[in-house]
């Protein structure tokens, strides 16, 4: 969440990042953030000034004491009570200042950075390059969900069955090709220099917090109410939160970790054409990647993290455009968001499969997450996370783009995976 004194010493800044996001009645919010803030200091120096009083009092009844006045020692002691009194009520009033304040904070969004365009919606977003030619097909070409049926490569009406809607079911050679792609992505990471870890895919409250899951998208995440866990929307949420009320010292940085786990969505009030067969998903598979970074380089880290998802889909053979996200499309806790996307030959329609973004210190303010530098001084860290990548629309544009009369054809950097190059 955003700090209180950026919000003070930034005011027309954070405003005007808060506007180009659309975000309703962004003065008046950041007006109630400041006052909040003030009743809250204003009641704490009256606590500690009446703490301060409680303590000279206590001492010149010691001094009393020891000096035999033990009368003039038991009239001053009411005054004792009377501030003791005071001091919790005035305890009070600032836990509740606090909490207001708190809860005000997470309905705030990250301020965009500068370079992020002005819009409402995907239709707003900048076209940053493009790479690749596009296939052309056939005219008898046929999308992947009919390609799964014909190849018999992956189950949906299997997966109703057990579970519901959303929760495919992959077989033979389609299992083969989630594992290869899975390999195939934690490799080139660690390849990269990153250290792979396998988090746990249930999550507590404070993790959903500490990444700004909560409290924006409780409603897309599956909840375990018994034990009040949270099945992850993605890797990001565990991974970054190994982190979470930590002090890092300023040499270790970069961090850089990549997992795979299976990722969980709702995706509520989804429907049309636009999410049939693999588009959307309430289960499905992501290699995700972390970057824990110095402020100073955070950007750096952004744009290596982006040429590296390039450099995935570059070598699966996949032609792509990347996308820098308007401040109406962008994520609540990110500040700038690269958007990749595949084209889909035979839906004849771009695919995101990749998000990749800068947080800045938005997370690292919930999670608590600092650095010590040389100075011994601790300050927040940046965060930053990309998927590398999500299956679905992958294998999606993989099965629609190499289809061909004897078969759909398996780009050549899996073969190894795989142990087949066609299906």
């Amino acid at each position: 969440m955003l700090l209180v004194n950026s919000i003070r010493d930034n005011f027309e800044i954070v405003l005007e990042g808060l506007q180009k996001r659309n975000f309703p009645n962004a003065e008046a919010v950041l007006h109630q953030v400041l006052d909040i803030d003030k009743s809250r200091k204003e009641t704490q120096a009256q606590r500690d000034n009446l703490q301060a009083e409680s303590n000279a009092v206590s001492k010149k009844i010691g001094m009393l004491m020891k000096e035999g006045k033990k009368e003039e020692a038991e009239r001053i002691k009411s005054r004792t009570v009377e501030i003791k009194e005071q001091v919790k009520a005035l305890e009070e009033a600032y836990n509740t200042y606090e909490e207001d304040l708190t809860q005000l904070l997470y309905t705030i969004p990250n301020v965009p950075h500068v370079s992020v365009p002005k819009g409402k919606s995907a239709d707003d977003n900048e076209v940053v390059l493009t790479h690749g030619e596009i296939p052309v097909l056939p005219e008898d070409k046929l999308p992947h969900w009919e390609l799964i049926k014909k190849y018999d490569i992956i189950d949906f009406d299997l997966g109703v069955k057990i579970t519901g809607a959303g929760f495919p079911i992959y077989k033979g050679r389609g299992a083969r090709l989630q594992r290869a792609l899975i390999n195939f992505f934690l490799d080139e990471a660690i390849k990269a220099g990153y250290v792979e870890v396998q988090p746990p895919i249930l999550v507590n409250e404070d993790s959903g917090y500490g990444t700004g899951q909560l409290p924006d998208k409780e409603g897309q995440m599956y909840e375990a109410t018994v034990d009040k866990l949270y099945l992850i929307p993605t890797a990001e949420v565990p991974i970054t939160n190994m982190y979470r009320d930590v002090i890092l010292n300023e040499l270790e940085f970069p961090i850089k970790n990549v997992g795979y786990t299976p990722c969980f969505r709702r995706e509520a009030g989804s429907w049309g054409a636009h999410v049939r067969g693999l588009n959307r998903l309430h289960q499905f598979d992501k290699v995700e990647i972390v970057h824990i970074s110095h402020p100073d380089n955070s950007y750096e880290a952004l744009e290596e993290m982006s040429a590296y998802v390039q450099g995935l889909l570059q070598k699966l053979e996949l032609p792509y455009r990347v996308l820098r996200l308007c401040g109406g499309d962008m994520g609540f806790t990110s500040a700038l968001t690269y958007d990749m996307e595949v084209f889909s030959a035979a839906q004849e329609r771009w695919l995101e499969v990749s998000s990749v973004s800068n947080f800045e210190s938005y997370q690292a303010n919930r999670l608590k997450l600092r650095y010590r530098g040389e100075d011994k001084k601790t300050q927040l860290a940046h965060t930053l996370n990309g998927s590398a990548l999500a299956l679905p629309r992958i294998v999606a544009a993989i099965l629609e783009n190499n289809q061909t009369e004897e078969g759909i054809k398996m780009p050549k950097v899996l073969i190894p995976y795989l142990g087949f190059d066609i299906i």
